[in-house]
């Protein structure tokens, strides 16, 4: 599959990603995109990186603009420091998917580029302007992790996780240090785990059976109250509880969001339908899947009223800030990209807090599960006529979902959302940014939401291979 725009910027083979084909975007974002006095540059632990860190560099300069190299950073962190300096940015990431791909991810000075400003970077594609004379400075950005540390530990205090022993799974994610460093500063015990020197493609939505039981083997072995970990660029959280069981992205958010005393929600169509029967939310507006589109509706709604204490965050977890809220210890600005620290910390704190372990706190939310999972290696050439016939043919969903009660409701907001009598909901749809099939499924205990998953893939497996 050659490199494209999907829902998390460009992604692509790493040997698709030539020199050329990442300056020609760089030069089309520059073209297309505000940018401030300079660009910021960070990016991930896979091999490939830094390579293409370099070429994105250079580029800016050719531009004539200053480039200023952040390093191995998580990308809010980068998004973080290029917002405050009024600059764009562009994160060498992959995010979770596999070594042999990368990818680029394209900040404007407000925060991530929309799907208008997709369009424009790829028109800009098309009639590259001719680069200035003028080259423009290399500098340095040594503070941008330790800024974004700072971040949380100010706001959550040095007591926010007292008492609390928290596994820190490190594997290659880009954050393996600064969680470590977050959980210190506020008062927790960290038990760093795991470092790899091999990229691992930690998908925080579809974590495998293997790495479940170490979860929870770790979980038994070192006496956690709480085992934290990322994806491979740190916008995407993984927490699970003291049994090593995850707390799904979709209840974190929830959690975070109400913590913070946010009111009003943004999330996906496929993040859990519980939030609805939840008091403390006034207003929830459901999106397409993607931070792009999320911010889009948070966007809106604050341009309709800008103190409306809005967040967003998505199934896997990430969590987006849209007002400024108060944390346990100071003030906590907004942060309109998709972050990792932050519905952690929230969760674990308030838990702490109110007495509870982190497994109560779920527990006490309306009766409502998920479950998600991918098949890998399925291009959109055989997902689309399959996705495209399930759409249109009620006789062809009725012989897939032959297992299934009758189909009540379908929604094609994104892929196909089918709700069935008595509220079990299974959902597909095409990875945005890789090879990859994904099943989201929803029911009232957590068992039935896997035994749908079980079914569903196995299903899927048969029909695209």
């Amino acid at each position: 599959m050659p490199p494209k725009f999907g829902t998390s910027g460009l992604r692509g083979l790493v040997t698709e990603l030539t020199p050329d084909l990442v300056a020609s975007y760089v030069r089309a974002f520059v073209a297309a995109c505000p940018q401030g006095s300079a660009v910021h540059v960070g990016w991930d632990l896979r091999p490939s990186s830094p390579a293409i860190a370099e070429v994105v560099l250079q580029t800016v300069q050719d531009c004539g603009l200053t480039a200023v190299r952040c390093g191995t950073v998580p990308t809010p962190a980068l998004a973080l420091a290029a917002m405050n300096a009024g600059c764009g940015a562009v994160m060498i990431t992959g995010s979770h998917i596999p070594a042999d791909r990368n990818g680029l991810k394209f900040y404007v000075p407000s925060g991530e580029v929309s799907k208008e400003d997709e369009t424009q970077i790829l028109a800009a594609l098309d009639a590259l302007p001719s680069l200035p004379e003028r080259q423009g400075k290399l500098e340095d950005h040594p503070t941008c992790a330790a800024d974004y540390v700072a971040r949380y530990t100010a706001a959550f205090g040095d007591q926010a996780l007292a008492g609390m022993r928290i596994g820190v799974y490190q594997h290659s994610s880009v954050a393996r240090d600064i969680m470590v460093a977050v959980v210190q500063g506020c008062g927790g015990t960290p038990v760093p785990l795991a470092w790899s020197d091999t990229f691992i493609p930690v998908d925080t939505e579809a974590v495998d059976p293997e790495t479940r039981s170490q979860l929870a083997a770790w979980c038994a072995e070192h006496e956690l109250d709480a085992l934290i970990s990322t994806d491979g660029d740190a916008d995407r959280p993984m927490l699970a509880d003291a049994s090593g069981a995850i707390v799904p992205g979709d209840v974190l958010g929830p959690l975070t969001a109400r913590a913070l005393g946010a009111d009003v929600l943004c999330t996906p169509v496929s993040s859990n339908s519980m939030i609805g029967q939840m008091a403390c939310f006034a207003t929830i507006k459901r999106t397409r899947i993607g931070s792009p589109f999320v911010i889009a509706a948070m966007e809106d709604l604050l341009d309709e009223n800008a103190d409306t204490r809005v967040a967003g965050y998505e199934a896997n977890g990430g969590f987006l800030l849209g007002f400024a809220a108060e944390a346990p210890a100071g003030p906590l600005a907004p942060l309109m990209t998709r972050d990792c620290l932050l519905p952690v910390l929230a969760p674990l704190a308030a838990a702490r807090a109110a007495g509870q372990s982190i497994a109560e706190a779920a527990a006490a939310l309306p009766p409502c599960f998920t479950a998600a999972d991918r098949l890998q290696g399925i291009e959109q050439d055989r997902s689309g006529p399959f996705l495209a016939q399930l759409k249109q043919d009620a006789a062809a969903r009725a012989a897939f979902f032959d297992s299934m009660p009758a189909e009540q409701d379908t929604d094609h907001t994104d892929g196909l959302r089918v709700t069935f009598e008595g509220g079990a909901v299974v959902h597909l749809r095409p990875s945005g940014n890789a090879p990859e099939f994904r099943c989201y499924t929803e029911a009232a205990t957590p068992q039935a939401a896997q035994d749908l998953l079980h079914t569903h893939l196995g299903a899927l497996r048969n029909r695209l291979g």
